[in-house]
């Protein structure tokens, strides 16, 4: 059972949350075609859903409370902190915002959103001069808008993992891989051999980790 003090059914919270990422994303991607905003449709989706269940109802703890109950039985499943799966089923107590994978999750998040903020400033500038975007991160990889929603949404999933969350993370991957596809085609057909040396130097989403980086680390 919910209890009113179980920091559940703050809808306020909800909305105030949604529109604090959301909008922070938006001032980094700024969406401008068809594209943009079905990337920045889906991600702000995808918050939405995280934090209906953080502050509002949690859906993915009540569907599973016969399961973690049985194994979990001294814990208070429908406690704000139990929402901190990761935490919660591997028995730790305390302050779940100090543990391991809340501190990895802000690493992913605040990392995410750098990564878009910069790849923003290189692709307006490149975008301006009518050229192809290849510094910054860009140099690194093709698509760092698309990986940077990719690793925030993750950062969100360590933090607090719902169901819905889980099913829809990689719907939207494949998404981002179907656009970044597209993207590419254009991009060709604009850029031509440019684009092609471009391509082949650079990889799409992971970067390569050169000669030049391991020395660096040593």
């Amino acid at each position: 059972m919910i209890h009113p003090d179980s920091g559940y059914g703050l809808w306020g919270l909800v909305v105030a949350n949604s529109l604090v990422f959301v909008i922070f994303a938006f001032s980094f991607f700024k969406p401008s075609t068809k594209r943009d905003w079905r990337t920045f449709g889906g991600f702000s989706a995808f918050i939405v859903a995280l934090f209906a269940e953080m502050y509002g109802f949690p859906l993915t703890i009540y569907l599973l409370s016969g399961w973690l109950q049985a194994r979990f039985p001294q814990t208070d499943l429908f406690a704000h902190d139990s929402g901190h799966l990761w935490w919660m089923m591997t028995g730790r107590h305390g302050n779940p915002h100090f543990a391991l994978p809340h501190l990895l999750s802000l690493v992913f998040i605040f990392g995410g959103f750098y990564l878009l903020a910069k790849a923003w400033h290189v692709l307006y500038e490149a975008q301006r001069g009518g050229k192809l975007a290849t510094s910054g991160p860009y140099a690194r990889i093709r698509h760092p808008q698309y990986a940077a929603f990719v690793v925030i949404m993750f950062g969100f999933l360590i933090q607090w993992p719902t169901l819905v969350t889980l099913v829809m993370f990689p719907v939207l991957v494949l998404m981002y891989v179907k656009l970044a596809i597209q993207e590419e085609h254009e991009a060709e057909d604009q850029f031509g051999q440019a684009w092609r040396d471009y391509a082949v130097r650079t990889p799409r989403f992971i970067p390569k980790l050169s000669w030049d980086d391991a020395a660096h680390v040593h």
